[in-house]
Parts: structure tokens; sequence; C-alpha cells
């Protein structure tokens, strides 16, 4: 389908022709042991449930369970899933000091029109044989996924990337929310949003329910396909994610949105 040695045609136009987004032909799959990748899919369902779980607890009810594992190897493998422990208390620890914080915008803001408000994260993908990383850019009024992206890796490049690809494809948002990570706290991400004329918003450090949309989404891709289907590569992946983000524009109505899907919602003034 795609020609990687075609000189005449890039591969950006290549896949624009076929309607294919690069990041299914690019990213392969991280790999891990079988024990590691094991615990790492237990870790990515128990998040969706148990969020508010540290490093030390973890360690214990895993080792309860037969695993031979101790709080060094258990925190090395929650970062790859991107765990991010929730507190009872916001923290004001950051992970990366060198990069500027931005206020949280949304706290008793009416959301009220689309393009008003969009948010993104990032989630960790459990596959057969390693796993691998997904992105995704949220209208928060219309509930319209309006990009996503897979990648093995959590660079800041391909999350600006994605961004600027988001912009380009609709209207920029008054406000646009993340959670505080490296990568969207870093100068190639932020410089597109100020450079846009867009607020930057960021979640609390270890305050989920400050991007509870964003959570939402997850937990139905997560239950809703991804453990349904455990895909065996990154285009396996991709081929089910486009089907199913059709879905869930198209077809999957909301109950917030009065019954009515996201597209709808989305293409339709306000």
């Amino acid at each position: 389908m795609i020609d990687f040695t075609d000189s005449d045609l890039s591969i950006r136009k290549q896949c624009k022709l076929l309607s294919i987004h690069r990041s299914g032909l690019y990213y392969k799959p991280v790999g891990e042991s079988g024990d590691n990748l094991e615990i790492m899919a237990a870790l990515d369902r128990l998040y969706l449930d148990k969020p508010f779980l540290g490093v030390r607890k973890l360690t214990v009810m895993f080792q309860e369970l037969g695993y031979h594992i101790n709080r060094k190897r258990m925190h090395r493998l929650m970062k790859l899933i991107n765990w991010q422990t929730i507190y009872r208390e916001p923290k004001t620890t950051v992970i990366n000091k060198a990069h500027k914080k931005y206020p949280y915008l949304l706290r008793n803001l009416e959301i009220t029109h689309n393009n008003q408000v969009w948010a993104t994260d990032i989630t960790y993908i459990p596959m057969k044989q390693g796993f691998m990383y997904l992105m995704a850019v949220l209208d928060l009024n219309s509930r319209y996924v309006l990009n996503w992206s897979i990648s093995n890796t959590m660079s800041a490049e391909w999350c600006a990337d994605v961004l600027a690809e988001t912009i380009k494809k609709h209207e920029k948002p008054e406000i646009f929310n993340t959670d505080q990570g490296s990568q969207f706290t870093s100068d190639v991400f932020t410089k597109i949003l100020i450079d846009s004329e867009i607020k930057i918003s960021m979640d609390g450090k270890g305050r989920a329910l400050d991007n509870i949309f964003i959570e939402r989404l997850w937990r139905s891709v997560k239950y809703e396909d991804i453990y349904l289907h455990v895909y065996e590569n990154g285009l396996d992946l991709y081929a089910g994610l486009k089907k199913y983000f059709v879905f869930y524009n198209e077809q999957r109505v909301h109950q917030s949105l009065e019954y009515k899907v996201p597209s709808a919602c989305y293409y339709t003034a306000a």
C-alpha cells in the first residue's frame, strides 16, 4: 500500500492520498518481557478504577499475587504506562521544574459552545507483543474527538505535531487544557498555543478530575475496544482505533448530550 522507496511521492503525500494517518505506519510497539507486559496490562486496568494507589501499595499488592517485583521495578512500569497517582490534595511538585506551568482555567467555567475548550491527554495501550501510546484531542462541549494518534514514545515533538495538525483541521479553541506532563509543558508544545493565541490551561498536579472528560474517553476506548481485541501490531491497532473513533463520534450516543452523537453536536451550530 505504502511505498517507502518512492522518491517522487513522500510518505506524507502517500498517506494523504490514501487517507492514512502516518502514526500507524511509523510506530512499532515497544517490547518488554512477558512478565512485565502482564503486570503492565494489569496495572492499566487497575488504573481506571483505583488511580489513587501509589508505588508502595501496588508493589505489595502484586507481591501478594505472586509476582517477584520490588518498588524500583514497579515504579519503572508505572512510568511506562503513564500512571499518575491521584492524590487527596493537590501536589505542587512538578516533573520538570524548567518548564513553565499554567493555571487551571476551567474551574467554575460554564462550557456552552463548540471550540470553547479543547483537552488532550496520553494513555497506554497494551498489545499482544508490546505496547503503544494513544493521544486524543477532545472538544469538551460536543465530546467530539477532533484528532488522535498513536506512538511508541510520549515525545513532546509527537504531541506538538498532533496539536498542529488538529488546529489545521479545525477552528482553533479559545482554551486548551492539558495535564502538567513534560510533553505538554515543553516549549515546542506551548509555542504552538501561544502563537495561535490560545489560552493555556493545566490541571493541578495529581488532579485527574480536572480533565474528567478525557478520563471518561479513555475508559470508553479501553472497555469498548482495546480490552476486547488486544491488537497484534501497530497497523492492526491503528485500523481498529480508526473504526472505533468513527463509531464514537458518529454512532455512540451520550446521555450528557441528550442522547445525541458527538459529530451531530459538533457540526451543528450552537
